[in-house]
């Protein structure tokens, strides 16, 4: 039996009392079940992981799989080292062979890459938060923008973008919160962070750019370590906030659809 298949006959979806079967198919190489959504990550990271945040576990009510990508740290990611293609794409196709429905990862920056990975497996791939940018806006008034807040404004270029399927940037506005006192932390990689400073740091951080930008519509959290602080950000600024999550939430549901029972 071929590869493809194999994979056309593997089940895909949820297996429950309303499908009685006997014979169940599985991928060859899928050791591990009951996921949809493979998350790579970044190698030598040092600070706090707290709930919220894409690489912590208990941030979602379904399961999830993490896997590193060797060598993948802060500095290469944020630059969109092209030289990091290989590795990603090899990390990728593993998630692929064990069983994943869907790709994303834990950092925004990974957005340099999505195009080419996308094309690199046959599964869908949502590398970053970015992504949401063409459907956040579609949502908008005409001349309505979002604000993202991101922890390198340095890495927010025009190649990411594009990657990202965004064909002008002009539509964000990008607010930097890598160089604020503690949130500064995450990108130095101190170990530890007072959590309310940063709380406030990013929250103050919201509010100013929306007072500067008045146009703004719905804010867009580009790093993987703001969702923690979705909630007191929406709470602050009043609009609909997206992040990691909200995407992955997404790409979760539509890889894992369960049928529907009840009263007519």
């Amino acid at each position: 039996m071929t590869i493809k298949a194999v994979n056309e006959e593997r089940e895909y979806g949820y297996l429950g009392k309303e499908k009685e079967s006997t014979i169940i198919t599985m991928k060859k190489g899928q050791y591990v079940a009951g996921y949809s959504v493979g998350i790579l990550y970044l190698d030598e990271c040092w600070y706090p992981i707290l709930p919220g945040n894409v690489a912590n576990l208990s941030t979602y009510d379904f399961p999830v799989r993490l896997k590193v990508v060797p060598n993948c740290n802060q500095e290469r990611i944020h630059a969109g080292d092209p030289t990091l293609l290989g590795d990603i794409i090899k990390a990728a196709k593993e998630f692929e062979a064990e069983g994943a429905r869907a790709i994303c990862a834990a950092c925004g920056f990974f957005g340099n890459f999505q195009e080419k990975v996308a094309a690199a497996v046959d599964i869908p791939v949502y590398l970053s938060s970015v992504v949401q940018v063409p459907w956040i806006k579609t949502g908008l008034k005409l001349n309505q923008k979002i604000g993202m807040l991101t922890a390198d404004a340095h890495g927010i270029t025009g190649n990411l973008f594009k990657s990202c399927g965004i064909d002008d940037p002009s539509i964000c506005v990008v607010k930097d919160l890598g160089r604020l006192p503690e949130f500064s932390a995450i990108i130095e990689s101190r170990g530890s962070f007072d959590n309310e400073k940063v709380k406030q740091e990013v929250i103050k951080a919201a509010i100013d750019m929306i007072n500067e930008n008045p146009d703004i519509g719905a804010i867009l959290l580009e790093c993987s370590d703001l969702p923690p602080y979705a909630a007191d950000i929406q709470r602050a600024v009043k609009m609909p906030v997206f992040d990691f999550i909200t995407m992955i939430r997404w790409v979760h549901y539509a890889t894992s659809q369960k049928p529907y029972y009840g009263f007519i």
